[in-house]
C-alpha cells in the first residue's frame, strides 16, 4: 500500500500522538505501509512543523526526531508534471506527489480542499484510513 500524509496529519500526529493521526504516522514508521515523500514535501514538513505556533505543543528534539524518521523511513520520489484541481495551491503539491508516488492513499485532515480521489488515489481522512488499513478489501 503506498501512501502520502499531507502536512496537517504530521502536525496532529505529533501533537496527540494517540489520536487517529498519530497511529497513521505510527504505522508509517512501523513499515505496516510504504510511505512516500519528496524533498519539497519534507520541506514543508520541517517549515510547518518549526513555526512558533506549534511550540506550545511540540518540543523542538520531538519535532527533530519525527522528522529524522520520516527521512529515514519514507521513500522519495519526484513529481514531474503540475496539477492545478484544488483551490489551494499547496494542495496541489500533494496531489502532484500523489501522482507521481502512484499512492493508493493520500490522507488529510482537510478533505474539503481536495477531490474524493484523484487518478487512482483515494483521499480519506485518518479515521477512513485505519479502517481501509486494517481491512484493505473496505
Amino acid at each position: 500500500m503506498r501512501v502520502v500524509l499531507d502536512t496537517n496529519v504530521v502536525v496532529s500526529a505529533l501533537i496527540k500522538p494517540g489520536g487517529p493521526e498519530g497511529l497513521t504516522l505510527l504505522f508509517a514508521l512501523r513499515g505496516q505501509y510504504a510511505l512516500y515523500v519528496s524533498a519539497s514535501i519534507l520541506d514543508k514538513y520541517r517549515e510547518v512543523l518549526r513555526r512558533p505556533w506549534f511550540s506550545r505543543w511540540l518540543n523542538v528534539d520531538d519535532v527533530q526526531h519525527a522528522l529524522t524518521s520520516l527521512e529515514q523511513t519514507a521513500r522519495m520520489v519526484h513529481p514531474t508534471t503540475t496539477i492545478t484541481i484544488s483551490r489551494d495551491d499547496p494542495d496541489n503539491r500533494f496531489l502532484e506527489f500523489a501522482e507521481a508516488s502512484r499512492a493508493d492513499y493520500l490522507v488529510t485532515g482537510n478533505l474539503r480542499h481536495y477531490p474524493r480521489a484523484h487518478r487512482s488515489t483515494r483521499i480519506v481522512n485518518a479515521r477512513e484510513f485505519l479502517k481501509l488499513l486494517a481491512d484493505p478489501e473496505e
